[in-house]
Order: C-alpha cells, then structure tokens, then sequence
C-alpha cells in the first residue's frame, strides 16, 4: 500500500490536512495542495494512483481538474467531492469520467472503502491496457514465424524497444528477415502512425545514392526537371530503415553520419537546411566489426548505428522452426494458388529440415511456393524436392530433430497387422487391441484397411 499514492485537492485546509493525516495513517503516500493550477503542475510531473478532488473551488475548480486529467489522458482515478450534495453535479462529474463522488461532511467509514475500490479500479485498467499491448506487438510481430529459444529472444527485444524511439541495428544472413524486424520495430514504436521508409544500399548505384537520400532542387544536374525530396525527407515524424549498410561506400558514410548526428542536410543543388525528426534502423548481413578493422566503414558510424544490436540466427541455427515455417507456407501458398494439400510426408520433412537452407527463411519460402505450384498429388513427397535437398542424408548429424512415424500411422500398422494374423475373429483381434469390436469397427472405415 506504500507505492499507492494519493492526491488531495482542495481549498479548505481543514479538510485537506484532515484528509492527509487518515489516508496517510492508512499508509498511503499522500499530497495535499490547495487549488486547481498546483495540481496541475504536479499530475504533469508525477504519477498518482488516485486523485480525489473538490468540486467547488476558486480559479481552476474540481470540474476543469477532472477534465484536464482526461483530456491528458492520466489513468489516475478521480473521485470528486462536493458540499452541495446535488444530484446534477455528481451526474455531470460522472458523465466525465470520475470513478466516484463523496458529499461533505465525508462519512469516515465510506472514504477507505471508496478509495479501495479506486485503486483496484486502476490496477484492472492497467492490468487490461498491458494486456492489449502485449497482444498488440505479438499481432504486429505475426509475420516473423517461430518458437524457438533463439526466436523468442528476437520478440523480447522488439517488445522491449516497442516505447522507445532507440537507433536499432540489426544483423543477420541473408532471408533472414530484418527487414520485418525492422517493421514490427516500426509499428509497435511511438512512430507507429508515420512513414517506414527503405533503402536498400546494396541495391542502389553509387552515382544514385546522393541523390535518394538527399533529393534535389530542380536544375541540380542534368534532367533534375523538378524538385524531388529525398529519403531523408520522406522519413520525417516516422522510421528510416537502411538496408545492407555494409555496402555503403566511406565517402557516403562521411555524409550519412552527418545527417545522423545534426538531423540537418541539404538537398541536392539547393541551399536550405532541412530539419528532420526520424528513428534510424539499420541492417547488414557483414560483420561490421571486422569490416571497421580492415577500414571498409567508419568506427564513428558503427558505433552511432549500434546502440541497440539484434541478431538474427541462421534457419540451420533454429531447425526446430522449420516444419512450423513450411506449415504456415504451405496454408498460405495453397489458398494463393487454390490448391489443397494434405501436407508434406514425414520423410520429405525430415529432407527439408536437414537441409542447411543458405538462403535462410526467403529460400525455404520460395521452395514451399515452387512446391505448391508444380506438385500435383495431395501429399508432396521427397521425389518433389529439388535436388539438392534430395540429396540431404536423412542421418545427418547436424540435424536437431527427428521424425518417426505419426501416433496415427502407427496405430493403423498395428491394428492392419492384427487383423492380417486374425482375418476371421474380430473380437479377438479387438481384445489383443485391448479396444472393443464396435471401435474397431469404426477404426477399420476411419483408416479404410483392407481386408
């Protein structure tokens, strides 16, 4: 009860000194201040679990208070008292989000109790609010597939950073899939509502690079016909997520870290400072320590883009999420392309899983979609993978996981041999099944054994 804390406001200091001494006998932290403006000032700076409020106040009253506290949206509760009693202003003061009101003279016996029910009020609010917000990231986090230990410690990071505004740098093979990261860190960020910007630097001709991430002034250089904002620009209030950074050349490092420190350029052929306001995400698939030791990128820069550093394993470093990835592929390939797959067979996911993948997650992507276009039968078998994966040996050591027979298959091998040692009986197969006749009547039509 010592962390719940109270504040009193009102303009008699009878009432108020009178208020603080019970609650604070009670054990809650207690501040009492005599009008409206001061307890402005400190709900701006503090945090109070309650705040109990008198309606009928000089200057800025009870009433300007409570509407203040919800227009700021303070999740402290508010309980308004009044010495009038009136129906009308404990209705209006409940119409405007007040918990609860209490009359002057106070009951003693009522206050505790209200007070009570306040702060279990705003504990469930918060409880709730928490509770959204953690469903809300993990739906925004839906696209990056998987539950292993490696995985889990990817969505704990993207959690951690979801309230704050941190340069993030994120590294990781090829496929991957920074650049989800990059956009789960967007949209569960305070920028959520602003523009997620790219640039793929590996992508992108060095003779172009300026001109992207700047813009330019219409007559900057030949056939600039118009004004045109660059990357930098189109980012501002949202996130500016550089792709393979590693690829970035020293002299455009020396410019990009300028921008990164002052917030300031110049478009190209133009002479206006342009202020921006953006959160920086960067990825590489390089060793950016190594690429610094050998004076291939500026120890200024990495150390300004890796304040926040998350990696992303290899699929062959997280095989375990390898049959969850093909499922969730192959429902969304299938209904893509309307077509209707029972699955894999234990055998070509047991292929699949032994595999290395050096493409990462975007390779077995495009071969689960390759599958679903070109396989004809129901159920794709270890003959419709490619060569390569054939040729995986099924008793690799690397491989984390092995696939025996499912529960259903093997209950259909041993019920279909039985029934081939004991045509005739039924009871008796059905009693060394240790099932009854009846079940196994029905076991033989659900797995259609042939007699």
């Amino acid at each position: 009860m010592n962390a719940i804390k109270i504040l009193i406001v009102d303009d008699e200091i009878n009432i108020r000194n009178a208020l603080a001494t019970i609650l604070e006998k009670s054990g809650y932290d207690v501040l009492a201040v005599e009008n409206g403006e001061k307890a402005v000032l400190h709900l701006s700076n503090s945090i109070f679990d309650v705040v109990i409020v008198d309606l009928k106040m000089p200057g800025m009253n009870g009433m300007e208070v409570l509407q203040w506290i919800k227009s700021q949206k303070i999740d402290s509760e508010v309980i308004v008292m009044t010495a009038y009693g009136t129906v009308e202003s404990a209705v209006e003061a409940m119409r405007e989000g007040a918990y609860d009101y209490l009359s002057k003279p106070l009951e003693r016996d009522r206050l505790p109790i209200t007070i009570e029910k306040a702060v279990e009020k705003r504990k469930l609010s918060q409880e709730n609010k928490t509770l959204k917000e953690r469903l809300n990231i993990k739906g925004k986090i839906e696209q990056i597939i998987g539950q292993s230990l490696e995985m889990k410690k990817v969505y704990e990071m993207i959690e951690i950073l979801s309230g704050n505004d941190v340069t993030v740098l994120i590294s990781g093979e090829s496929g991957t899939g920074k650049e989800l990261v990059a956009r789960a860190l967007h949209q569960n960020s305070p920028r959520a509502n602003g523009p997620f910007i790219t640039l793929n630097c590996g992508a992108l001709p060095e003779s172009l690079f300026e001109s992207e991430l700047f813009g330019y002034e219409k007559g900057a250089f030949t056939g600039a016909n118009i004004n045109k904002p660059g990357r930098f620009e189109l980012a501002h209030k949202g996130t500016f997520f550089l792709d393979e950074i590693g690829e970035m050349n020293l002299k455009n490092q020396v410019d990009f870290l300028r921008v990164l420190e002052t917030k300031e350029f110049r478009r190209l052929g133009g002479t206006k400072q342009i202020h921006i306001d953006i959160r920086m995400i960067a990825a590489t698939n390089r060793d950016l320590q190594k690429e610094v030791e050998a004076g291939r990128f500026r120890e200024d820069l990495y150390y300004r883009l890796n304040v926040i550093p998350i990696h992303l394993p290899p699929l062959r470093d997280h095989r375990e999420d390898i049959p969850l990835l093909m499922e969730v592929f192959l429902k969304e390939f299938s209904k893509i392309h309307q077509k209707n797959f029972r699955g894999f067979s234990s055998e070509a996911l047991q292929l699949m899983t032994n595999y290395h993948w050096p493409g990462n997650v975007r390779e077995l992507k495009n071969m689960v979609e390759r599958l679903v276009v070109l396989v004809k039968e129901e159920t794709i078998l270890p003959e419709h993978l490619s060569p390569e994966i054939q040729g995986t040996k099924l008793d690799n050591k690397k491989s984390v996981l092995t696939f025996p027979k499912t529960l259903r298959d093997m209950e259909k091998e041993t019920i279909t041999r039985v029934l081939k040692e004991i045509t005739h009986h039924r009871e008796k197969a059905a009693k060394i099944l240790g099932i009854s006749p009846r079940a196994l009547h029905y076991k033989i039509k659900e797995y259609e054994i042939e007699l």
